[in-house]
Order: structure tokens, then C-alpha cells, then sequence
């Protein structure tokens, strides 16, 4: 089992950047592919980006291409999404999950644990 916690969420002006991390503790790290989800109230969790257990393999939705980065360093558990020209509509709860799927995969429900969640705000 692993344990997920999230940090770096906050409140930014559109334009703006954030760094979230996600520090993992618990079975090898590397063993799992990670992603990034978000969820806006009243809407259903969706997908941010991925990353292979390697780190050689990254996936992003069309909503963040371009504008994010997700990496992994492996010897600190931990894996970032740098997200850079922030858009009021990114607001949401961002989560991190690991999955033990080949992938990274971009569904949900091949998540097999998630953090808590971190709060970006991004204002107009």
C-alpha cells in the first residue's frame, strides 16, 4: 500500500504558475505509474497527466498540454505538476494517485490509491 499527500495548491492570478508535489511513503515508490486528476465542484474528477514508473512516459489531457509538466524523481518519492499559465477555469481540488497498471493510464478507476487533494484557486 502507499500514502499519498499533496502539496503546493494556492491561490494565483490567471497568468500565473504553481508547482504541486506529491510525496509518496509506504511500498516502493516506483513500482507505480502516478497521475494528476482534478475535480471542480460539481463536476467529475478528470484527468491531468501521467507518468510512467520510469518517468520515460508522460500523458496530458488537451486542457493542460502545453501549459504543464509532470515528472517524478524516484529516489524522493515524489512526483510535480508544473502548471504554468494558469486559466480561471483549472481551478479545482488536485489530486495524485498511483496506480499499478502499465500505462500511465488516464481513467480513474485504474487508480488504485489517491492523497487528499490540494486547492488551486486561480482568479481573473
Amino acid at each position: 500500500q502507499v500514502q499519498l499527500v499533496e502539496s503546493g495548491g494556492g491561490l494565483v492570478q490567471a497568468g500565473g504558475s504553481l508547482r504541486l508535489s506529491c510525496a509518496a511513503s509506504g511500498r516502493t515508490f516506483s513500482s507505480y505509474a502516478m497521475g494528476w486528476f482534478r475535480q471542480a465542484p460539481g463536476k467529475e474528477r478528470e484527468f491531468v497527466a501521467g507518468i510512467s514508473r520510469r518517468g520515460d512516459y508522460t500523458n496530458y489531457s488537451d486542457s493542460v498540454k502545453g501549459r504543464s509538466t509532470i515528472s517524478r524523481d524516484n529516489a524522493k518519492n515524489t512526483v510535480y505538476l508544473q502548471m504554468n499559465s494558469l486559466k480561471p477555469e483549472d481551478t479545482a481540488v488536485y489530486y495524485c494517485a498511483a496506480s499499478n497498471s502499465w500505462g500511465p493510464p488516464s481513467v480513474v478507476t485504474f487508480y488504485d490509491y489517491w492523497g487528499q487533494g490540494t486547492q488551486v484557486t486561480v482568479s481573473s
